[in-house]
């Protein structure tokens, strides 16, 4: 149960961190940020076990860089396509 609330604040902390870092405004809903920070984690873990940073001696400084990266980019991509996903359904005939 503990793992699941610190994964979800993780990812709240690094959504947040990535809709800071991201220019202009974002409109994504909370929740949305939160997904978006657990999923820039996971991959992010990924990219640094393959490049072999993922455990080091004291704070993982470039494993924590790379999940903010990601999120960064996944706030990039996602926060068009929300806004976006009203405006190719018709709404009156």
């Amino acid at each position: 149960m503990f793992q699941i609330i610190w994964i979800v604040l993780a990812g709240l902390v690094i959504g947040l961190l990535a809709r800071l870092i991201m220019r202009g405004r974002q409109d994504i809903p909370i929740w949305l940020t939160v997904v978006v920070g657990i999923v820039g984690a996971l991959v992010g873990n990924v990219i640094a076990s393959a490049i072999g940073v993922r455990n080091t001696a004291g704070i993982d400084w470039i494993r924590h860089i790379l999940q903010v990266g990601v999120a960064v980019a996944l706030v990039a991509l996602v926060a068009p396509l929300w806004a976006n996903r009203h405006q190719h359904h018709p709404v009156g005939r």
